[in-house]
């Protein structure tokens, strides 16, 4: 499957364990939020903190994988061009996106209007009956926020670069929501308006010898409950 997502557009769907999901900025400045649940529990979903912590890390890329509330790896980033990519910024709101690049609405403007991703991942969850309250902390694929010796945050905007990759692993048939709406931490004063592609294809699943797998310690153990859980399901 091939598919253009448009700028400020959304999309979801269940995407099978042993696929892989690549991403490419077609423009510079584009960002991803992501989100995924386990497609048999929605109740056992990617879990921010868990995944820092355990992989000692205020980003992602290739080696590092997403981890769910009940410590299993739910997806690996197989493949990465860009070497981070951002799981602390948080998505756009409605209040955030009219106080930055001016008021819009549907009934002014139809579909040209700003949408914000607090607003698309919540319609695409109400599409798989989940609700606002399913919403956690959310990746933001492409874009880079780093602290300073201070402690103070910033956000790159020459980060994300055209023809910029990331590829997505599913370690568990998980239900994936994106939204391609701007990083909130992002000073740019005007919309950004970058569509990505994406493509899901098959994929040799992860072995004892798999890179992400040895990435950490802690990947292993999340990949044998993983393992665990997909063998009692058989």
């Amino acid at each position: 499957m091939e598919k253009i997502i448009e700028a400020g557009s959304k999309w979801s769907n269940v995407v099978a364990k042993g696929k892989a999901v690549r991403f490419t900025a077609l423009e510079d400045g584009a960002n991803i939020s992501l989100l995924l649940y386990n497609a048999k529990n929605t109740t056992d979903r990617y879990n921010m903190p868990d995944s820092l912590k355990a992989q000692h890390t205020s980003k992602l890329t290739k080696g590092n994988i997403l981890m769910t509330d009940n410590g299993r790896a739910m997806a690996s980033i197989i493949e990465d061009s860009s070497g981070w990519h951002d799981p602390i910024g948080g998505y756009s709101t409605r209040e955030g996106t009219d106080s930055k690049y001016g008021e819009t609405t549907f009934q002014k403007l139809l579909n040209d209007y700003y949408r914000s991703g607090e607003e698309n991942i919540v319609k695409e969850l109400m599409r798989h009956g989940l609700t606002k309250r399913d919403l956690v902390p959310n990746i933001n694929l492409f874009s880079k926020i780093y602290a300073d010796e201070s402690g103070s945050m910033h956000f790159d905007p020459e980060h994300a670069k055209a023809g910029d990759t990331v590829t997505l692993r599913l370690e568990m048939d998980s239900l994936m929501i994106i939204s391609n709406t701007p990083n909130p931490q992002d000073p740019a004063a005007n919309f950004p308006s970058v569509p990505v592609k994406m493509e899901v294809f098959n994929v040799k699943e992860a072995d004892e010898q798999d890179y992400c797998v040895n990435y950490h310690p802690e990947n292993r153990r999340a990949f044998e409950n993983t393992w665990e859980y997909h063998s009692l399901l058989v």
